[in-house]
């Protein structure tokens, strides 16, 4: 992952709803949500997550598919993995580490 990447995807994240948008899709996994199953899940008016998809599309952490008359988001998941394992690439620097990564982490 590239670091302009890793900027993207953190900076869609550092909004309270946008963050509160992909741990929802993330829970749902594969199958996705709608708009409106998020709206009422997350109390977030349509109009404002209209725009914090639309962020996290941007970034890349969420992906849209049109089925039908829906709109389907679900959390990109190797996206979401590439941004842990950038984090996470040089965790103490191979030794053993105080955060409970293996030490090849």
């Amino acid at each position: 992952m590239k670091e302009n990447d890793v900027v993207r995807s953190l900076a869609a994240l550092a909004q309270p709803v946008r963050l509160r948008v992909f741990r929802a899709l993330v829970v749902a996994g594969p199958a996705g949500l709608t708009p409106g199953a998020l709206t009422e899940a997350l109390e977030v008016p349509a109009t404002g997550l209209s725009f914090h998809l639309k962020e996290l599309v941007h970034s890349g952490l969420v992906s849209q598919e049109r089925q039908g008359r829906n709109l389907i988001y679900r959390a990109a998941f190797e996206q979401m993995n590439g941004l842990l394992a950038y984090l996470t690439e040089n965790c103490c620097e191979g030794e053993t580490c105080a955060v409970g990564c293996p030490p090849t982490c």
